[in-house]
């Protein structure tokens, strides 16, 4: 009968795991080499610009890398000749073959130029613009610790290969 192996598979599947999650974790003072997903375009009337997206430089030269798809999301604001820029959360994917892993949560870090100071010279007169072909460094101001998220796309994946192996029968509606 199939009720017993049905009932176990399901079983399993919303039982909590036993193992410990893996943590993503980068030092304070980590330097990353990020760039905006889209230009960003600040002057005098609209100085402030909330929830711009950043991700890891595809040539990447940091003190640390990110997992291969990640975006921040931060905030932008002209600060005399330069453009200051701080973020506040983070949400990777590692991926290695057909195993993803996902991490979400706060980042505090803060856009630095070339020459190492505080905030991006990306100003002329009185516009500022940063495109995505301009790299620049994020320094994290403290320790970044996220433990990894539960993926559900993986675990609904998993079942569909283990049926599509035969290796359990779909529950019928009146089982």
């Amino acid at each position: 009968m199939t009720k017993t192996p049905t009932i176990l598979l399901l079983a399993a599947l919303f039982t909590p795991s036993l193992a410990l999650a893996a943590t993503l974790e980068l030092p304070t003072e980590t330097r990353l080499q990020v760039q905006v997903i889209d230009s960003l375009f600040l002057n005098e009337n609209e100085s402030r610009l909330d929830d711009i997206l950043i991700r890891p430089a595809a040539s990447a030269q940091g003190s640390h890398e990110l997992p291969s798809h990640c975006v921040m999301v931060g905030d932008a604001l002209i600060d005399g000749e330069r453009v200051r820029i701080t973020t506040k959360s983070v949400t990777c994917i590692a991926t290695q073959g057909s195993e993803s892993e996902i991490y979400s949560g706060d980042i505090s870090a803060a856009a630095y130029d070339e020459d190492g100071s505080f905030g991006i010279a990306a100003c002329e007169g009185s516009r500022c613009e940063i495109t995505p072909e301009q790299i620049f460094e994020l320094r994290l101001a403290s320790d970044l610790v996220i433990e990894e998220q539960e993926n559900t796309s993986e675990q609904i994946n998993i079942q569909r290969r283990q049926l599509d192996d035969g290796e359990a029968a779909a529950p019928s509606p009146t089982e």
